[in-house]
């Protein structure tokens, strides 16, 4: 080996040391949403810790999910008086006993008032968190002298964003919703025509009257950002924000956006090069079951069992629907493990288990898994796609139907709205996923599609962020559009000056025609005379 070759494998190693310890060891500031919400960020924030990041989370005093103790991070806990479970819990009851009633127009501006009101309720909540951690001068002198690298937020509230902003720090969005809606529609383009709007029930192919019910629904996130939760933030903003602000701004000047989704499951559309998508990031390879788990499901033979779940967030669905559901399942051939906490159904048959918890991403993994009856979380609609299973989905609220409605399209799942589920047609439904093999084929194909990337979900997130942090930032990635006001970024004032030019060449052309004309008749009367 000659000394030129020793010195470049030595230079080789250093840059190699030097390179990972400012990767693992970045300082990272989390500002996480609590419920599902959370399942997400500490799947992230899980394999950040074991690549050796220190993480501190800003948490509120009655959390429902997020500890202020932790293995994998220090908290910093706000106190809030009020929390939103009991409110939460309430509207969701109401939303279902609406569904079981029928669709109205009635109905529908119930639910949308009743929705808004919950999440402006949210929002101011969390702003006036906020103003304590502001007028807080010690915690604002600990963050500064913590000297994060970044910030790692969930938009769908904005104190992530804020907090980024007066600390001055890089800023990376865990994000598939912001505070008013689907990140998308303040990011990149997004034409009404074909990119349905979330809780439309459209697809990306839509007819006249299609086109009209998507434009309503936009005008209802209009609403929504212009005059319920951007006035909130813009107040906020105003008081401790050097300049001023807004939050859409401020979530668009974001460096990197680690979107949860993908385009096996979403429908192509426009994006931008600081769009990282990530679905399906929280699915791994499926581990053995629990003994007893395992001996339940094997009992079923060859018809295999069905696995059913409402999320975290429903502890129950009616009683009368709970019962007829249970009534067919106690006629299948097959083994059912029922994640369900409400009153136990009389109608219960010896082959369904009834449990607390499942280990529901283990048993969509298993080789003897036929269906699964979900809710349409994105969540589980992800991990149904990455295991291949069928969905009957039953959707309740938010973003479920669309979720479903997109496996549907792919004629990968069956959905069922609430108010149509009774002993029949739940029975026709599931039978159709249990014996037509076309739905699980095509669940397999988006299966085989999805896996088919070059660098798993999970690895491209921690890729990016620990980017982000050895660069500081991603500036060169970020589209200086949001910047423009919206005559400027459609070109209006351009148009209406090339518009202003030609309109006068064509006076100074008629003119000159006039004029010449005109002269040239007087001329002749001269000569006449």
């Amino acid at each position: 080996m000659t000394l030129n070759h020793f010195c470049g494998i030595i230079t080789f190693s250093l840059n190699l040391v030097l390179f990972a310890s400012h990767c693992n060891g970045g300082n990272i500031l989390v500002f996480p949403v609590d419920g599902s919400h959370w399942i997400n960020m500490k799947i992230v924030l899980e394999e950040l810790h074991t690549r050796g990041h220190n993480i501190t989370v800003i948490r509120s005093s009655n959390s429902w999910y997020i500890p202020e103790k932790s293995p994998i991070y220090t908290s910093i806990t706000l106190e809030m008086d009020q929390g939103l479970e009991n409110f939460f819990d309430i509207y969701l009851q109401e939303h279902m006993r609406a569904q079981r009633e029928g669709a109205s127009l009635m109905t529908f501006l119930k639910l949308t008032k009743d929705f808004l009101s919950m999440i402006t309720k949210a929002h101011l909540l969390w702003c006036d968190a906020t103003t304590q951690i502001f007028q807080n001068q010690t915690l604002v002198k600990k963050l500064k002298d913590s000297q994060y690298d970044l910030v790692l937020a969930d938009p769908a509230m904005g104190p992530g964003a804020l907090i980024a902003k007066h600390l001055k720090l890089p800023l990376v969005l865990n994000v598939r919703w912001i505070t008013s809606g689907e990140g998308h529609f303040v990011l990149a383009p997004s034409p009404l025509s074909y990119i349905p709007v979330p809780g439309s029930g459209l697809t990306d192919k839509m007819d006249f009257i299609q086109r009209v019910k998507n434009m309503f629904f936009y005008s209802i996130v209009f609403f929504q950002e212009k005059f319920l939760i951007g006035p909130i933030y813009a107040d906020l903003c105003n008081r401790h924000i050097e300049g001023g602000c807004d939050i859409v701004s401020l979530l668009q000047d974001a460096d990197i956006w680690l979107f949860r989704s993908d385009f096996v499951f979403e429908f192509p559309r426009p994006t931008m090069p600081n769009v990282v998508y990530i679905g399906g990031f929280q699915c791994k390879p499926a581990k053995p079951l629990p003994a007893d788990l395992e001996e339940f499901v094997q009992s079923a033979g060859e018809h295999g069992f069905i696995i059913m779940t409402l999320g975290t967030l429903v502890n129950a669905l009616p009683k009368e629907v709970t019962d007829e559901i249970a009534s067919i399942f106690a006629k299948m051939p097959q083994k059912v493990i029922w994640r369900h906490k409400g009153t136990r159904p009389s109608t219960l048959g010896n082959n369904t288990m009834i449990v607390d918890w499942m280990p529901q991403k283990d048993l969509l993994g298993h080789p003897n898994i036929k269906v699964f009856v979900a809710h349409g979380g994105t969540n589980g609609v992800q991990e149904a796609i990455y295991y291949g299973v069928p969905v009957l989905g039953i959707p309740l609220f938010f973003d479920q139907y669309d979720n479903l409605l997109r496996l549907q399209k792919r004629e990968a799942a069956k959905v069922i709205l609430l108010d149509n589920v009774n002993g029949p047609n739940f029975e026709k439904a599931i039978r159709e996923l249990l014996y037509n093999d076309s739905y699980r084929q095509n669940m397999q194909r988006l299966s085989s599609l999805h896996r088919d990337q070059p660098m798993p979900p999970m690895d491209q997130a921690t890729f990016w962020i620990e980017y982000v942090i050895r660069h500081k930032g991603a500036t060169h990635l970020r589209t200086q559009a949001y910047k423009l006001p919206w005559y400027s970024y459609h070109c209006l004032d351009v148009l209406v000056v090339l518009i202003a030019v030609i309109m006068g060449l064509l006076f100074l052309v008629f003119a000159v025609f006039r004029f010449l004309f005109c002269r040239g008749g007087r001329n002749r009367k001269l000569k006449q005379y």
